[in-house]
Parts: structure tokens; C-alpha cells; sequence
């Protein structure tokens, strides 16, 4: 069966990479999570005090950092390894929260990730999870969802997760939190977070996971009833006669 690409963007504690992760592991694709790799160049920079308007150390931090996703055979998640080191929970924590969005404006930040991420999906059957996926990281994705809730909800669940992480933060921090994250992604001047023109929306904020991922997979299913039927080449661009 071809393998596709799957572009899951939208704001911050949607449900998109509980998502992401499900797709992937039922069409057993690579599950890529792009917020992690901007939260670990966030984590990198705050623990050796660079500023992040010090473009020329930043610059330097991006050549030196070493950014990979590792398998946990326990839990069956990928995690992130900073410098060879797994650091998943700590880039999860509010602190790192509170300045990524800041990190993730930096152009060289996002050059440098953006040309990590489509090395890692170079060869197609990866399900990436981000903000500007569809739209800056891979604009020829065959399935492409722009996903969304309701700020409160949102909160809610991010709250939920720190909490199981031990981690308590006031539910009024959070929704303050998130309404400058998505302020901050949304007029960013380099890759801005918004919905490409052919992306379908999915409003989350009253369906469970098990509900999202079925949307997700319909659509998979669909595109890939379509290219069968069309005959498509997709690294040529050309129908298979």
C-alpha cells in the first residue's frame, strides 16, 4: 500500500498529538511530534542562559544540539532525547510552556527544524503534528486536519496532564498561557499557525480521543481510495499507465 503523509496543525492542547500517535500506530507509520523538537531547542537555550535575542548564540546552540525521537519498548510512546539524553518530561513542563512560542518565532529556530522535519518524513508514511505542517513543513500532504477547541476545554486538559505529571497550575494560568501561545503562533511573522486552504477542520471541544482519531482515520481512507483510483505516482506527479 502507498504511503502517504498526514498533517494534523492546530492550537495547543487540542488533542493533536494523542491523536497523531493513534493514527500512526493503527496505519503503522512513524509518528513524528514537532512541538517537542521547539520545546527541546527551548529547554536547551534556558539551561545554558541564552537569550533569546541573541540570535548569534542561538545560531551556534542550533549547530551543536542534537534533536532525535527514541522508542520507549515499556510504554510503546516515542520519546524525545536532547544531546542523547531522554528529556520528555521536562520539556512537557510549565516553564518550558510559558516560552516556547517565543522560541518558535526565531527564524533560525524554524529553518533548522523545518529542514530537520521533512528529512525525517522524506520517505513518506509519517503522521507529523504541529502548526505549520500543512502549510510550511509539507504543503503536498495528502491528508491535511486543522484542529481546534474551545480555550477553556483546552486548559482543562492541559491542566489534567500536569497534574498526572504532578505538576499543579492554576486552571486561570493556563487559559492565560494558552491565549498568548495561540496569539503569538498566530502573528508570528515567519510560519504563522493558520489553517490551509485545504485542510479540514475539526472542532474537538466536545468529541473524545477515540472520536477524533476516527475522523482522522476516515479521511486516510478516503485520499487513499482516491490516489488508488487515480493511479497516482506521487513522486512522479505523473498517472501510472
Amino acid at each position: 500500500m502507498r504511503k502517504i503523509v498526514i498533517a494534523i496543525d492546530g492550537y495547543s492542547s487540542c488533542g493533536k498529538s494523542t491523536t497523531a500517535k493513534a493514527v500512526a500506530a493503527e496505519l503503522g507509520y512513524a509518528y513524528i511530534d514537532t512541538g517537542a523538537m521547539y520545546r527541546a531547542v527551548t529547554l536547551y537555550l534556558l539551561e545554558r542562559d541564552i537569550a533569546f535575542d541573541d540570535l548569534p548564540r542561538i545560531e551556534q546552540a542550533l549547530h551543536d544540539i542534537h534533536i532525535a525521537f527514541k522508542r520507549n519498548r515499556k510504554t510503546g510512546r516515542n520519546e524525545l532525547c536532547l544531546d542523547g539524553v531522554i528529556r520528555e518530561d521536562e520539556i512537557r513542563q510549565m516553564r518550558i510552556s510559558n516560552s516556547v512560542s517565543e522560541v518558535s518565532v526565531i527564524p533560525a529556530v524554524r529553518h533548522t527544524l523545518v529542514r530537520q522535519q521533512q528529512r525525517m518524513a522524506r520517505k513518506r508514511g509519517v503522521v507529523m503534528d504541529g502548526r505549520d505542517i500543512g502549510t510550511t513543513v509539507f504543503p503536498d500532504a495528502e491528508v491535511k486536519v486543522f484542529m481546534t477547541a474551545d480555550v477553556l476545554t483546552r486548559a482543562e486538559r492541559r491542566q489534567d496532564e500536569l497534574a498526572a505529571k504532578n505538576e499543579y497550575v492554576l486552571l486561570e494560568d493556563i487559559v492565560e498561557n494558552l491565549r498568548k501561545r495561540d496569539h503569538i503562533d498566530s502573528t508570528r511573522t515567519e510560519s504563522p499557525l493558520r489553517r490551509a486552504p485545504d485542510a479540514v477542520l475539526l472542532d474537538t471541544t466536545h468529541m473524545v480521543i477515540e472520536e477524533q482519531v476516527d475522523f482522522v482515520l476516515e479521511r486516510v481512507s478516503a485520499s487513499l481510495f482516491s490516489l488508488a483510483a487515480l493511479g497516482h505516482d506521487h513522486n512522479s506527479g505523473e498517472a501510472v499507465i
